[in-house]
């Protein structure tokens, strides 16, 4: 019986997309330790020793310990174990890590996909109909970038207050400008092509179009964005609760908890923002190489020979 093996032209999009993605080791380690933090954060109730938002399971004589120690003492005997210590409230600093992990990326996640949405529509609309409205959407655009996105977060969280909601609406809105320059930039491109003037040739409604043959051929490049940003949104949101504009106090992201332990620092007390500080900065790390990688795999002029 004769056998047929698979060349590089039979592949799936999916598999050459992640047979090229896996040429980089350093790439697949970051895409490793992104999905293991992934799971860290979703599975946090169940990770956790505590759950640190609840006020009830803090004990204010557990505070400040460092790593490894227990408790107070009980009458059952020793306290609870703290891997790596507590923080000034008490609070289980493996715990809080883990919820600030999950509230970093959620923000993060959550942020970025909502800009992506409201940027791809406002540059597929700008590219498509042209004229006053792409010039003015484009103006826009341009306007906003030019502003530091530090500065106009600053601007929006203090005019709707601190909280988780107003930081992810403050993220949307400095994100957003990015996305639609960019799918702006390759729906002008494919806009071009004959497949579109063949639709169009053809009657097709301009939804039609756009949704079925303009917005699919426009995504990758969009995605790659996408990935890139929800670093710079976790990176933006813990700048806010650093600086005491983010997330409550009661909930602290990864960020906060790095602002509560900073006090701490000259008297010794390394722990409260070190390991935070450290899960941030792997998380950030990781996803920009998953950025990176995908997008040296989606521009072939940029993948190495």
């Amino acid at each position: 019986m004769k056998k047929t093996t698979m060349t590089e032209d039979d592949e799936s999009p999916l598999r050459r997309l992640l047979r090229q993605y896996a040429h980089s080791r350093l790439a697949v380690l970051g895409a490793a330790v992104l999905l293991g933090l992934l799971l860290a954060a979703l599975l946090a109730p169940l990770l956790a020793p505590q759950n640190p938002y609840d006020l009830a399971q803090l004990n204010i004589l557990d505070s400040r310990l460092p790593p490894g120690s227990h408790g107070a003492d009980h009458a059952s005997g020793p306290g609870k174990l703290y891997l790596l210590g507590t923080d000034d409230q008490g609070r289980d600093m493996l715990s809080g890590m883990l919820y600030g992990l999950r509230i970093s990326l959620g923000i993060g996640v959550v942020a970025t996909i909502a800009a992506l949405s409201l940027g791809t529509v406002l540059g597929l609309l700008a590219a498509y109909t042209g004229g006053r409205l792409d010039a003015l959407l484009m103006r826009i655009v341009d306007i906003q970038l030019s502003f530091p996105a530090i500065l106009v977060a600053l601007v929006l969280i203090t005019l709707l207050k601190p909280g988780v909601g107003n930081v992810a609406i403050a993220l949307v809105a400095v994100q957003w400008a990015y996305y639609a320059r960019t799918v702006r930039a390759a729906a002008l491109v494919e806009r071009r092509k004959e497949y579109i003037e063949a639709a169009q040739g053809l009657a097709l409604g301009d939804a039609r179009i756009v949704l079925r043959h303009l917005l699919p051929n426009c995504l990758p490049p969009v995605i790659v964005v996408a990935a890139l940003q929800v670093a710079n949104a976790i990176s933006l949101e813990a700048t806010l609760s650093f600086l005491g504009l983010g997330v409550p106090i009661t909930e602290p992201s990864l960020g906060l908890l790095i602002a509560n332990g900073q006090q701490y620092l000259l008297a010794g007390k390394y722990w409260m923002s070190l390991y935070p500080g450290i899960l941030l900065l792997l998380t950030i790390l990781a996803i920009n190489l998953v950025a990176d990688q995908l997008r040296d795999v989606s521009n072939p002029r940029l993948q190495k020979q």
